[in-house]
Formats: C-alpha cells, sequence, structure tokens
C-alpha cells in the first residue's frame, strides 16, 4: 500500500513530540516543503557512525538523508527535516535544504546501503541474522535509529503485504511474532565496502564463546569472516581458530598476514597448531614455523615429526611436572601463579630430574592433603602412560579401562614427552565417524 504524504500545520506537529517509523515506509517516497510541494525522491539515510555497542545516543542520530532531485542525488542535512504521522499515514517535510558536509559522510553509515539487508549478529541468539527492516524514532532532539527488524513481519513488510496478511490470520487468532534487536546490541558484519575501522564494532562478539563465534564465522563470506577475525584480540583469535573446520582454518590462515597468524598460533597448544599446519603447504608452514617463536616452533616441529596414526601426533606438550620433593602447598601456590588452562589439570606429572615420569596425581589428590605432604607421599607411582611412537589406536583403550582424563605420553626411556587429552581423542573419534559417513 502506497505511503502519502500530506502537509500538517505547525501547531499539529509540534505537538508530535514522539514518532516511531520503519525506514521501508520512508525510503522511495517524496518528502515535500512547507507549501507541500515535492521536492525529491527519498533514497537512503545516514546515522553518524558504526554502532559501537557503547550505547552512545549521539551514534545513533540521523544527520543526513540522501534525496535525489530530478536526476541528481546528494546528501543534505537531516536537521531540517520532519517526519510525523497523520492519520497512519507518514509526512516527511524540509524547512530548507543544507548540503551535508563531505566529512559527515565519511564518518556516517547509510541505512539502506550498510544495514538492510546485510547480515549482523544476534547476541543473544549466537547466530548470524539478516536485516529486515530498520526501526527509528524522532523526538523533539532529532531522529533516532533504535531498533533493527530481524523477524517475519519486517520482511512482509518490505514487500507490502504485512496488513493484508495480518488480517487474513487475525481469523485464526494467529499473529506474526516481532523481533527486534536494539541499535545498541547491533554488530554489524557485511561491512566489506565501507572504508571504517571496525574493532569496536566488534566489542561485543568477544562476549560470545569461541565455538559459537566459530559457527558464525563458518557461515560468513570469505571476505567478511576475515575482517572479523582480524578485529579479536589474539587470545580470544586463538580460541577461535581452534574451533573452526579445517577449511575455514586454512582460509583464515592463507587470508592473514603471516606475522599477525603467528602472534595467533603462539597463543595454541602445540598439538592444535601442528594439527593445522598439516593442512597447510609445505611452504606455507615453514614460513609460519620461522616467524613464531623459537620455542613454539620447535615444539610444534617435534610433533609434526610423527606420523597422523601414532599416539605422538596427538598429544599436547602443554602439561604440568614437579620434582617429588615439592609439597602440596607449593604446587598450590605454583597453580595459582601460573594460571593453566582446564586440561593441564587433569592429570599431572612428578618427574626425575633426567624428566623419567615417576608419578602422577590429581588436583583432588592435592586438594584433599595436608598442606605440608610432599608429591612422594600422594602421588600414583607406576603410572599408566602411553609411549609416543604407539599406534594412537591403543588410547581409546587406555582411556576407557582406567577411567583417565589424560594419559602421560613418554618415550622408549620413560622421560615424559607430553600427555594424550580425552577431548582430543573424542575429537578424533567424531571425525573419524564423519569420514566413514562421508
Amino acid at each position: 500500500m502506497a505511503t502519502r504524504f500530506c502537509n500538517r500545520s505547525r501547531k499539529e506537529v509540534a505537538m508530535t513530540s514522539f514518532t516511531t517509523f520503519y525506514l521501508s515506509r520512508i525510503i522511495g517516497k517524496e518528502a515535500f516543503d512547507a507549501d507541500g510541494d515535492a521536492i525529491g525522491i527519498i533514497k537512503d539515510l545516514l546515522i553518524s557512525a558504526v554502532p559501537s555497542g557503547q550505547n552512545e545516543p549521539e551514534q545513533q542520530r540521523v544527520t543526513g538523508v540522501k534525496l535525489r532531485i530530478r536526476k541528481k542525488v546528494s546528501f543534505y542535512s537531516f536537521s531540517t527535516f520532519r517526519v510525523v504521522k497523520a492519520r497512519e499515514m507518514l509526512n516527511v517535510t524540509c524547512s530548507g535544504l543544507e548540503e551535508l558536509e563531505k566529512e559527515s559522510i565519511e564518518n556516517g553509515l547509510l541505512l539502506v546501503e550498510n544495514i538492510l539487508d546485510k547480515q549482523i549478529v544476534d547476541l543473544n541468539g549466537r547466530k548470524l541474522v539478516r536485516v529486515n527492516d530498520i526501526r527509528l524514532a524522532t523526538l523533539t532532539t532529532g531522529t533516532f535509529a533504535i531498533a533493527v527488524d530481524i523477524g517475519i513481519d519486517g520482511l512482509l513488510r518490505r514487500i507490502g503485504i504485512s496488513i493484508p496478511i495480518k488480517k487474513v490470520l487475525s481469523l485464526f487468532r494467529i499473529s506474526i511474532p516481532t523481533k527486534y534487536i536494539l541499535w545498541d546490541d547491533v554488530q554489524a558484519i557485511d561491512f566489506s565496502n565501507l572504508n571504517i575501522k571496525l574493532s569496536k564494532s566488534y566489542a561485543k562478539l568477544h562476549t560470545l564463546h569461541p565455538s559459537d563465534l566459530a559457527d558464525i564465522l563458518e557461515d560468513l563470506g570469505k571476505k567478511s569472516s576475515t575482517s572479523v577475525f582480524s578485529a579479536l584480540d589474539e587470545e580470544k583469535a586463538a580460541d577461535v581458530l581452534e574451533e573452526l573446520e579445517p577449511s575455514a582454518q586454512v582460509h583464515i590462515i592463507e587470508s592473514l598476514p603471516v606475522g599477525k597468524v603467528a602472534d595467533v598460533l603462539e597463543k595454541m597448544p602445540a598439538d592444535e597448531v601442528a594439527d593445522i599446519l598439516d593442512e597447510l603447504e609445505d611452504d606455507k608452514a615453514e614460513l609460519l614455523l620461522k616467524e613464531m617463536e623459537a620455542e613454539s616452533s620447535q615444539e610444534v616441529r617435534e610433533l609434526l615429526e610423527y606420523d597422523d596414526n601414532l599416539v605422538g601426533s596427538i598429544m599436547t606438550t602443554d602439561y604440568l611436572s614437579f620434582s617429588k620433593s615439592k609439597t602440596v602447598e607449593e604446587v598450590l601456590n605454583e597453580l595459582r601463579i601460573k594460571k593453566p588452562e582446564a586440561p593441564e589439570l587433569y592429570n599431572m606429572f612428578v618427574t626425575e630430574e633426567n624428566d623419567k615420569l615417576i608419578g602422577t596425581f590429581t588436583l583432588r589428590d592435592l586438594v584433599v592433603s595436608e598442606p605440608g605432604k610432599t608429591l612422594s607421599e600422594i602421588m600414583k607411582s607406576e603410572p599408566v602412560s602411553l609411549y609416543d611412537d604407539q599406534k594412537s589406536s591403543a588410547i581409546a583403550e587406555i582411556v576407557s579401562k582406567y577411567n583417565l582424563l589424560a594419559v602421560p605420553v613418554i618415550d622408549q626411556n620413560e622421560q615424559l614427552q607430553g600427555m594424550v587429552v580425552v577431548d582430543d581423542v573424542v575429537e578424533d573419534l567424531i571425525s573419524e565417524r564423519k569420514t566413514r559417513k562421508r
């Protein structure tokens, strides 16, 4: 249904202090001057900045309007425009045209061009959604973007059949639910055509779990996924890279500078890095290894020497080992300082000076023991272990038989090399089953 624009008296306009409307209702419509004469067609609205999640009203203010007058399209200040309702009809009036400064245009965000129909992150739903419409509000202080419509209602409104569909459904007592994301929570993704620094606009993405963020990146186009990944700090980027499918990992790595990738890989467990580098061309993998810090690089190189079907290829070199003379209190103090990752606490090891494995203990063993007791008093001697050159098929049996969360891995000299974590075993089993199904 077409929207009719009509003049309202100054008194009526003055009485209207709050008007909400949808972007789709005014785009492509005419704006009128104070005498009721059409001055041009509204093509787009410009707000002052990309959503930053900082709840700053000025970033939501509509500052400009893209107007087509005859065959020319120009930007004008929105301060002279007013959107009001008259008998459910929208009326856009203009008290005078003021051309917008170039700087304001370049620093702003066009709603139709850059937000409408684009992908954004629904932080609550932890998924990508598409913007079907944008809700705005005109106050005495200006016009502001207040929410994006991601529901079916917004889509029906866009194609002009929302009202008749609602009337039909109302006969059956069925309603179409509306679904909005407040502007402050908008995290737009598809900004690939904008020359804007986006690190702030992705700030709230850091609140998502790495696996949720990985799912979102995998659903994005290649250019956008790289842009979002680049905006993450190294710690978050490392966690997300671990969760990505191999093909997505390769794309991200191939798309970013070697230095940036190396910094992220250094934050990851060596076994995870080895798995990723296995998917790359040898030249690319070697380039990254040379860029990484020497210690991290050496750990990964040692893991890459193992054949894929050996225990050594699955083990992690991130583990905790202590001498048998350490007391419970001393170990707990060290753990507080090191703040190890959860898998490192699944099983901890006691070694002699030459790294020979002589015992294991758990976090529970520490908690229930007296502070003054030494590890030699609480450890389990002659621990169950795996050899690094043993077939990886033996891992599942050992884990299942002894109900272990982590199994130490030793070489033929019984020197501790790493440990196999049950999480990795489960991942490998799942991957094998997926491969068989294909």
